[in-house]
């Protein structure tokens, strides 16, 4: 980073995040360990500058912190200490990891007033668009991340294709996706066809221009591994805006789910099982089985 950077930083907006204990140990695709400490976050920011060699970051961000963390007023003091040191110029929430964690998110933009970075896609769009609405009403600014639907509308995958087995390698941090969830996405990918074809644009493209339709949407974080995905995704803001009519459209097709059944459960703090069902109601979630 530092070395791209040359002699551009005032140029470049810089972001990262703080929570994780990147020095902990770490089992298969579990989460790190997450301290919260003011002292914690402290020497985490030193670090990040020390590895940006820069001398203050942008945007800091809590990296899926769950509601309770959000509440500790003195991590927020912490935050405005870095702040007034010149450190960093603004804080903001990165909710996560998964689907869901509507409260954080909602948490974020009511009460904190900071921004929110959470999952939104043409495929996933709840509950970011309760969000949304909400950052609009409150003048908040939010950005997604994600629009990719965890790799389902960057073009690997269209509607004809036909999966007979999880495409993920067991190290890739996809994995956990079911069968079901793919196989119901190769049919989401079907039903949003008018959307893409005959276009002059890559189906990567209209998902990133679909998330910054929203005026409140300050940015979008596609995953980018290669130059050519870079190249494609940056030019996407000169992309056609999509039609209010194929937006219009989404919108009822959406409602139902693509018409492939009830959505999957969502992630919650505030449930008991830690997930919630398409009515919010408490979830029990089967443990996974490779493969289904």
């Amino acid at each position: 980073m530092p070395k791209a950077l040359g002699d551009r930083r005032k140029d470049i907006i810089i972001g990262t995040k703080f929570d994780y204990d990147i020095e902990a140990p770490r089992e298969g695709h579990k989460e790190r360990l997450q301290v919260r400490d003011p002292e914690f976050v402290k020497r985490a920011c030193e670090g990040s500058l020390r590895r940006l060699q820069t001398d203050y970051i942008d945007l800091y961000q809590y990296h899926n912190p769950r509601l309770d963390v959000l509440q500790r007023q003195d991590t927020i003091g912490l935050l405005e200490d870095l702040k007034a040191e010149g450190k960093i110029r603004r804080y903001a929430v990165a909710v996560g990891p998964d689907i869901g964690w509507l409260e954080e998110g909602m948490h974020t933009i009511e009460n904190m007033k900071v921004p929110a970075e959470f999952i939104y896609s043409i495929l996933e769009q709840d509950p970011a668009d309760v969000m949304i609405e909400v950052a609009e009403k409150a003048g908040v600014g939010v950005y997604g991340r994600v629009p990719h639907a965890s790799g389902m509308l960057n073009g690997k995958y269209t509607k004809d294709t036909i999966l007979d087995r999880s495409p993920f390698d067991p190290s890739d941090h996809r994995a956990y996706r079911r069968m079901h969830w793919l196989k119901n996405s190769i049919e989401k990918l079907k039903q949003i066809d008018y959307l893409i074809s005959g276009k002059p644009a890559t189906v990567g493209q209209i998902s990133v221009k679909f998330v910054l339709t929203p005026q409140i949407m300050a940015s979008c974080l596609p995953t980018m591994t290669s130059v050519e995905q870079i190249d494609e995704y940056v030019t996407a803001v000169d992309v056609d805006e999509i039609p209010q009519d194929e937006l219009d459209h989404l919108a009822l097709i959406y409602a139902d789910n693509f018409g492939v059944g009830n959505p999957d459960p969502q992630k919650s703090s505030t449930s008991g099982t830690g997930w919630v069902d398409h009515t919010s109601a408490p979830f029990e979630r089967k443990l996974m089985v490779p493969g289904e």
